[in-house]
């Protein structure tokens, strides 16, 4: 593949329809959240609680680049409103993201550029019901 400069090509992001939501009864679906850098943290929190709430043992919040701060807190925060009945497991991780790039004129090819980006997991897991005699 040959070097395109940057004069030449630029990343564009495909064009995004608004399609209905499907629901997805996927039990793996349901309890991994992912946390998104300019999500509600209010609505990531609830739906946290809730899923543990109503019987879940365990829930996966899911961060990639910049959203990995808000993903720490999330799980914090989670684990602050459950007090001490929660357990956290952090993993980290590197993902290799491909970039599809468009070229300006019609005489150019396609192209694609691939890097790194940090990811970090953290598993919540119930260790104890709230109320429960021990």
């Amino acid at each position: 593949m040959e070097n395109i400069s940057n004069e030449d090509t630029s990343q564009k992001k495909p064009e995004q329809t608004k399609q209905k939501r499907i629901v997805n009864d996927n039990y793996i679906v349901k309890k991994r959240i992912a946390s998104r850098p300019k999500g509600g943290d209010n609505a990531q929190l609830d739906k946290c609680c809730e899923l543990l709430t109503k019987g879940e043992n365990e829930i996966i919040i899911h961060g990639l680049g910049s959203a990995i701060q808000r993903c720490c807190n999330l799980a914090l925060q989670v684990e602050k409103n459950f007090a001490g009945t929660c357990e956290l497991e952090v993993n980290t991780g590197t993902v290799c993201l491909v970039d599809d790039l468009e070229p300006l004129t019609d005489d150019l090819d396609y192209g694609s550029q691939v890097r790194n980006n940090s990811a970090v997991h953290i598993k919540v897991s119930r260790t104890a019901m709230l109320g429960a005699n021990q």
